[in-house]
């Protein structure tokens, strides 16, 4: 029987997948063109405003549930120094254990999925729109739910802002990815979710709105305050739903007695503009001496500085978490001035001390609460020096929680509008604006910095100096990188890896355990020196590997760079998008080529 072979003249087989890339790429550029336009945009800024609204009903059952886990209360700022019911033989001395079991869970979650999502978080988000083209790992809005509200609940002293503008900015840049939106639509979907996580979780959808634009876009072009509005608006809705149509703090009403009263207002915005300086500089003064201190491993550091703020709630239990119940009692006047001033040191020290520990949240909440602490004690000092004509005490507090915050991020607009929201007194509005203006001129007087962009600055990057054009915009590693060199499993004998190295051109070769887990890098020099002392070729090459810095394949280009300037010449190994297997590996050589690829000529 004879064997048949296929003719030349046969077609080739072509495979199912190539036959497919023509309709998917048709599909692709549907869709890029639905995002390009006005419906497109109006269905993303909607989508974005349900999920945002969704998120911040997550994250404040989370906070509750950790709260009342960790506390036996639903705040227990409020509870003086009771007990935990949970357990009761601990007394109020639970307050000690409460932060540090909490960071030994939320200290490697953050460490190991999601770095970006320790400390307060918006200043992350801005740079991510203003430099990365609002380029959001899609893990920080889990890893930040988790993180923030266990630090909130077993006592951090931060508020729940930062994590769900994170949060929802996280929603817009990765639903902005999913359908290929461009760097601008892309900077527009995550201030839309920033905007929705305000609008729902603090039921301030005007709020959510200038706090998107003036501080995460810092412009109010017309389109995107048509579709920020729109993600507001959803989001506020779906929270309302789950939360009541009630503000997050309910305040008495308020009023000024007489236009003389100015003068006072004006005078409170100067010591509230240089509260909020004093918090900034307090706050980061304390991270560096938390940085200084600290000689251990990242991910251990919340659980061991945990004690510390043990001990601060120990001593002020008012302290604990957002402390709105506290903040309240202040607003009605039910505080001398010697203990507001000790609450607002306190919440300046247990805030700083928290961020400086590595724990996660906001600092908007706890600005308002050393607003209403020094408005308070500066209408009590008025009244007693001008008696009933000082006006209502009620209204320096409520003034003092926005001027504070203005001082400190620098963001009058929305200080304003918040402020307006929470209490609907339109009769206040002109001392409000007048104390802000003022608290603004202040803190821009005494410090070049807000509360958010110091951060940035500390890291060298300066949001007010338009970045250079950079090659590397948009390119991550995984689209650069080079193939993996043949790694050595750990018990590979000196004798056989020197054969490895001696045919490596990078001269250095990853080494792997059994489980093919990253171990370290071994370099032909290290070999070679050992070898050179003879007897030792039987020795596994495990004990000759060094730990270098690594980078993911999700890490964008500049970031690599700064990597590999400190890096050996030879490159450095890339590890997948989870951080535990080995991708590839990366070199001065292999950037250049990305971005410098020499021009074909064109056939003629």
């Amino acid at each position: 029987m004879q064997t048949m072979t296929p003719t030349s003249d046969a077609p080739p087989r072509i495979p199912s997948r190539t036959l497919l890339l023509p309709a998917r790429r048709g599909f692709r550029r549907q869709v890029s063109a639905l995002v390009a336009s006005r419906a497109g945009l109006v269905a993303l800024a909607l989508t974005i405003g349900g999920g945002a609204g969704l998120g911040a009903i997550a994250f404040r059952w989370l906070i509750n549930t950790f709260t009342h886990l960790f506390s036996g209360h639903a705040d227990y700022s409020a509870a003086g120094h009771a007990a935990n019911p949970h357990v009761p033989w601990l007394g109020m001395w639970f307050v000690l254990f409460a932060p540090v079991i909490a960071g030994l869970i939320y200290g490697p979650l953050v460490y190991k999925f999601a770095p970006e999502a320790r400390g307060h978080g918006v200043p992350e988000v801005m740079y991510a729109v203003a430099r990365k083209g609002g380029r959001i790992a899609p893990q920080v809005a889990v890893v930040k739910s988790l993180a923030s509200a266990l630090c909130i609940g077993s006592g951090g002293s931060v508020g729940r802002e930062g994590p769900i503008v994170q949060i929802g900015s996280a929603l817009g840049s990765t639903l902005g990815r999913v359908v290929g939106a461009g760097e601008d639509r892309m900077r527009l979907l995550v201030a839309c979710g920033a905007a929705g996580g305000i609008a729902a979780t603090f039921n301030a959808p005007l709020a959510g709105v200038f706090f998107a634009m003036e501080l995460i876009l810092t412009s109010f072009a017309a389109e995107g305050f048509g579709m920020i509005v729109l993600s507001s608006v959803v989001a506020s809705v779906i929270g309302r739903a789950a939360f009541g149509n009630e503000p997050f703090l309910v305040l008495p009403e308020f009023h000024t007695a007489s236009p003389k009263q100015l003068l006072l207002f004006a005078a409170l915005g100067i010591v509230a503009g240089a509260v909020g300086v004093t918090f900034s500089k307090i706050l980061y003064l304390i991270e560096d001496a938390c940085d200084w201190a600290w000689r251990w491993p990242e991910w251990a550091r919340p659980a061991v500085g945990g004690l510390l703020l043990g001990v601060v709630l120990l001593v002020l239990p008012e302290m604990y978490g957002v402390g709105y119940p506290v903040l309240g009692n202040a607003v009605a006047g039910k505080y001398a001035i010697g203990f507001l001033l000790v609450l607002l040191v306190g919440k300046i020290v247990a805030t700083s001390l928290t961020i400086g520990i590595g724990g996660s949240g906001g600092v908007f909440a706890p600005s308002l609460f050393m607003g209403a602490m020094a408005g308070s004690a500066f209408g009590l000092l008025a009244h007693d020096v001008f008696g009933a004509s000082a006006g209502g005490l009620g209204s320096y507090a409520l003034i003092g929680m926005g001027a504070v915050f203005a001082g400190a991020a620098r963001a009058p607009i929305t200080a304003v509008v918040i402020m307006f929201e929470l209490t609907g007194e339109y009769s206040i509005i002109v001392s409000l604006m007048a104390a802000i203006v003022v608290a603004t001129l202040t803190s821009k007087m005494l410090t070049g910095d807000t509360v958010y962009t110091l951060k940035l600055r500390r890291r060298g990057i300066d949001l007010a100096t338009p970045p250079a054009s950079s090659p590397f915009a948009g390119l991550d590693v995984a689209s650069i990188m080079e193939p993996l060199p043949a790694p050595l499993p750990g018990g590979t004998r000196l004798s056989e890896a020197a054969d490895s190295l001696a045919a490596s051109r990078h001269g250095v070769l990853p080494v792997v355990a059994a489980d093919g887990s990253f171990v370290g890098l071994t370099s032909a020099r290290a070999v070679a020196e050992v070898l050179a002392e003879g007897g030792r070729d039987g020795e596994p090459v495990r004990e000759l590997v060094h730990s270098p810095k690594t980078i993911r394949s999700d890490t964008d280009v500049t970031t690599a760079l700064d990597a590999l300037l400190a890096a050996d010449p030879a490159g450095l190994p890339v590890l997948d998008a989870d951080g535990t297997g080995l991708a590839g590996w990366i070199t001065h050589q292999s950037v250049l080529a990305a971005v410098h690829r020499p021009s074909v000529p064109q056939a003629a």
